[in-house]
C-alpha cells in the first residue's frame, strides 16, 4: 500500500513541476498579435475526422467566396492540413501528431472541424482530446461562444476558461490503488486573470454592462475560490460594469427562466461549467449543431464549431447530410476576429435569413433534407443578394 502512495505521490510531483514551469510562460508572453500589421494572413483549415471534413470543406468554400479578392492578392493565404483524425492519432498515439502541430504553428488562425475523443468503453485507446491538446499547445486561453436570439431576448457571450480547470490535466488522474482514483483541477493566478480581464474588456468594449462569474466557490473552495477572489479585484477596475456572481447549478437554472436570463450579458466561468452550461445555452440558438466558438490566444487563434463528430453519420453514409452551420458560424467568428467584420456581417445576416427566415432549405442530417453543399451554396446566393 505504502509503495502505491509513493509511486502516487510521485506521479503528482511531476505534474506540479509541469505546471509551475507553464506559470512561467504566462508570465513571459507577449501582447496579442495586430493583424492589420501583418503581410499576409495565413488561415489553416483542419477537417478533423468524422463529419468535421464534410462541413468544414463547406465553410471553407464560404470563406474562399468572400475573401475571394484578398486570396487573389496575397494578403490572405487558406492552407489546408490533413492528419488530425482518430486513425492517425491512435497510431502515433499523440492527441496531435507532430507534423500536423508543425503544420498549424505556420498559420494565424485555424478552422477546425470536430475531432473524436475516445471515452471508456470505445474501441480507441486512452488519447488525449485533440481540442484540448492544441488549446494548451496554442495556448488558446480563452473559449468564446455567443447565443444570440434577438426574438427572445437573449445576447450572450460565454468566456469560458480554455487551459486549466478540470480539463488541463485530465488525462493524467492517478489510480492509486484498484477502489480509489484521483483526479486534479489546476487553477493559477495568471489563467484566472487574463480569461476575466478578457470578458471585462469585450463588455467594456461592446458597450456591455454587466459581467458574471460562475463558479461552485461555496464548496470547491481552493480552485474556485481563487477564480472568484481575482473577478472580485479585477472588477474594481470597471465601475461601469456591473459584476455579480453565480453558483454553476443556480446559473443553470436561471439560464431557462424567462424572466431572469434576458439580464445576463457576459459570463465569465472556469473551463469544466464552461462547456456544460454554453451547450445548455446553445439549446435555445436550435442546438449545438448552431453553434460555433471562439478559442483566442495572444499568438493564434482557434474556431470549430462545439459539438462532436458524429461517426455513426460518416458510418450510415449521412455525412454528406450533416449541418455545416456550426461551423460555417465559426468562420464569419474568424473573419471578424482576424479584421473583416463587414464580410462576418453578411455571413451572420445571411445565416439568420436561412436559418430563421426564409428556410428555403432544411437540413435534417438525412436524405430527407438538403446537402451540406446545397446549404452552403443557398448562403452564398444569399450574401449575393445582400
Amino acid at each position: 500500500m505504502q509503495a502505491k502512495i509513493e509511486a502516487a505521490k510521485e506521479a503528482f510531483g511531476k505534474l506540479l513541476t509541469e505546471q509551475l514551469a507553464r506559470v512561467e510562460e504566462m508570465k513571459s508572453q507577449g501582447d496579442f498579435v495586430d493583424y492589420k500589421s501583418l503581410d499576409q494572413i495565413t488561415i489553416g483549415v483542419c477537417g478533423g475526422d468524422g463529419i468535421g471534413p464534410a462541413i468544414t470543406g463547406q465553410a471553407q468554400r464560404i470563406m474562399e467566396y468572400l475573401l475571394k479578392d484578398e486570396i487573389a492578392s496575397g494578403k490572405v493565404l487558406i492552407k489546408n492540413i490533413e492528419g488530425l483524425t482518430i486513425e492517425r492519432r491512435v497510431a502515433e498515439n499523440a492527441a496531435i501528431p507532430a507534423d500536423v502541430l508543425a503544420e498549424l504553428k505556420t498559420c494565424d488562425v485555424i478552422l477546425k472541424g470536430p475531432t473524436t475523443t475516445p471515452q471508456k468503453g470505445d474501441p480507441w485507446p486512452n488519447v488525449e482530446s485533440a481540442n484540448v491538446a492544441m488549446r494548451k499547445a496554442l495556448d488558446l486561453f480563452a473559449n468564446v461562444r455567443p447565443v444570440r436570439i434577438p426574438e427572445q431576448g437573449i445576447d450572450w457571450t460565454f468566456y469560458r476558461e480554455n487551459t486549466e480547470g478540470a480539463y488541463a490535466v485530465g488525462s493524467k488522474g492517478v489510480h492509486v490503488t484498484e477502489d480509489l482514483g484521483v483526479d486534479f483541477t489546476v487553477v493559477t493566478s495568471q489563467g484566472c486573470e487574463r480569461i476575466i480581464r478578457a470578458a471585462f474588456e469585450f463588455a467594456k468594449a461592446n458597450g456591455k454592462t454587466r459581467v458574471s462569474a460562475v463558479t461552485k466557490a461555496n464548496i470547491i473552495k481552493t480552485t474556485d475560490g481563487k477564480f472568484l477572489e481575482t473577478f472580485r479585484e479585477i472588477a474594481k477596475e470597471y465601475p461601469g460594469i456591473t459584476a455579480d456572481e453565480w453558483y454553476i447549478d443556480i446559473m443553470t437554472a436561471k439560464l431557462v427562466d424567462e424572466k431572469r436570463r434576458r439580464d445576463f450579458q457576459v459570463v465569465v466561468l472556469p473551463n469544466l461549467y464552461g462547456d456544460i452550461i454554453t451547450d445548455e445555452a446553445a439549446e435555445f440558438q436550435g442546438g449545438v449543431g448552431t453553434a460555433g466558438s471562439a478559442n483566442i490566444g495572444k499568438k493564434y487563434a482557434m474556431f470549430e464549431a462545439i459539438h462532436g463528430s458524429a461517426p455513426r453519420m460518416v458510418k450510415e453514409g449521412r455525412d454528406i447530410y450533416a449541418d455545416p452551420c456550426s461551423v460555417i458560424r465559426a468562420a464569419a467568428m474568424l473573419l471578424a476576429h482576424i479584421g473583416f467584420n463587414d464580410k462576418a456581417d453578411k455571413l451572420y445576416k445571411a445565416l439568420d435569413i436561412c436559418t430563421v427566415t426564409e428556410k428555403k432549405l432544411v437540413m435534417t442530417g438525412r436524405d430527407t433534407g438538403a446537402t451540406g453543399a446545397q446549404f452552403a451554396d443557398y448562403i452564398m446566393e444569399t450574401i449575393e443578394k445582400l
